[in-house]
């Protein structure tokens, strides 16, 4: 996996360290990614597939990822404890009709219980930071439309919904979402 770097970011999150996750990380992010989604998308998304959402069977997948080369960046925010308390992926953007340079920010969680404590705006900010110096020009995400809550955090960071929706299968039921884009600034030269 190569060198493993870690940061304090203390500018939104007080204590809290965004470094790469490793696979010693992935039941932590599951679990994160499972009650994440229980949390944000009650109402949204059918119960019975948010019940049906298993954290054992999401590590198998988050190590699969975590070991695939194929341009993913896995990050985690961990507390002042050391205590996995966020998880944010980002990489390539996968639409068809991505711009040369578009990067894409594949998942963003926090535990619910961290929720408004500057570990989801740390980890975008770091996010955005890294995609930024590997050379990406612009980020998109996709987020539920229906999800008020992130919108609103999204578009606080700068991203703008830029007209693109489609919806994804869960449970039986279509869930749509809306696509969103922000300019990435350039790495600072020294």
């Amino acid at each position: 996996m190569g060198r493993v770097t870690t940061r304090t970011v203390p500018a939104h999150a007080p204590g809290v360290r965004v470094r790469e996750m490793t696979l010693d990380d992935c039941a932590a992010v599951a679990d994160i990614r499972v009650r994440g989604w229980r949390h944000a998308y009650a109402g949204l998304v059918p119960r019975t597939y948010l019940d049906a959402m298993d954290a054992a069977r999401d590590a198998e997948r988050r190590r699969a990822h975590l070991t695939a080369d194929d341009g993913q960046m896995n990050l985690v925010a961990e507390a002042p404890h050391a205590t996995v308390t966020g998880w944010a992926c980002y990489g390539p953007c996968r639409d068809g009709d991505a711009r040369p340079g578009s990067a894409e920010l594949y998942a963003l969680y926090v535990r619910p219980d961290r929720i408004g404590t500057g570990t989801g705006r740390t980890l975008l900010t770091e996010a955005a930071g890294r995609a930024s110096a590997g050379g990406f020009l612009t980020m998109t995400l996709w987020v539920l439309k229906e999800n008020v809550r992130a919108r609103r955090f999204y578009e606080r960071a700068g991203f703008r919904p830029d007209g693109a929706e489609e919806a994804f299968e869960a449970g039986g039921a279509l869930v749509p979402e809306v696509r969103y884009v922000r300019p990435l600034s350039p790495p600072a030269s020294g």
